[in-house]
């Protein structure tokens, strides 16, 4: 494998192009339980006839874990909205007809939605009459088991060179209630501080899904305090207000 084409970066992996394979190089103190599992939940996808990139291999490169998949060539939708503003909202009903074609399948080894929320929100640092609140509600809402992607933004849906959209990232796949899921992307993008592609977002898969927004809503506490379990500080005053559940009786 050479590494010697950089197409991205992040905290704790960099991502190689080889030719027609994607590398995904891992930092050594990067979890190996997570690296393999992030392989077993696309490995699992891939079974469900999405178009996802297919996993080649997982092994050791230059004495670092890594993830070995299909090149997928193209751009990513969040990037195709910038090259094209007039587009913007076809790109959005594509964004949401693509989530709607996750959620209507079904994967049945993966991790459940609720207990991972479960976790995440006993890693909130929120006082314990919050997490009592917020894991109450989390117990209250409907059981479901669709497909949720459980990080699904803009940058992680490629178009290929045939206009093919292509989903990325299933390191935080689980199965349950996708409101659930929609609530996390809602969320997202108002943490990029973009609230008019968030309400834009929210009120075309409402609309598309026939859900209420209020049922979305509702699950809006519970995402936030999931995501401060990352203890990003830039991000908790924001979270902490969201966290509150009063905000959305």
């Amino acid at each position: 494998m050479k590494l010697d084409n950089v197409i991205a970066v992040r905290k704790d992996k960099t991502i190689y192009r080889d030719g027609d394979k994607t590398i995904k190089v891992f930092n050594e103190n990067y979890s190996k339980a997570d690296i393999l599992n992030e392989a077993l939940n696309l490995a699992r996808v891939e079974e469900t006839g999405l178009n996802v990139p297919k996993i080649e291999e997982v092994g050791m490169v230059e004495g670092k874990w890594c993830i070995v998949t299909d090149f997928i060539e193209g751009k990513t939708l969040a990037q195709a909205s910038i090259d094209n503003p007039d587009m913007e909202n076809e790109y959005m009903k594509l964004f949401v007809e693509v989530q709607l074609k996750i959620h209507n399948q079904r994967c049945a080894l993966l991790t459940k939605l609720k207990d991972k929320m479960t976790r995440k929100i006993s890693l909130s640092g929120l006082d314990a009459t919050t997490r009592y609140e917020l894991s109450e509600r989390l117990n209250g809402m409907p059981k479901h088991i669709k497909l949720c992607h459980g990080d699904y933004i803009p940058t992680n849906v490629i178009l290929n060179k045939e206009g093919v959209p292509y989903i990325l990232d299933w390191a935080h796949a689980t199965q349950g209630n996708a409101s659930a899921d929609v609530a996390r992307t809602y969320l997202q993008f108002n943490l990029k501080g973009r609230e008019d592609l968030a309400e834009n977002y929210l009120n075309i898969f409402c609309d598309m899904s026939d859900t209420p927004k209020q049922y979305v809503q509702q699950w809006m506490p519970i995402v936030a305090a999931s995501q401060m379990a990352k203890n990003k500080p830039e991000e908790r005053e924001f979270l902490t207000r969201w966290a509150s559940v009063c905000q959305y009786e």
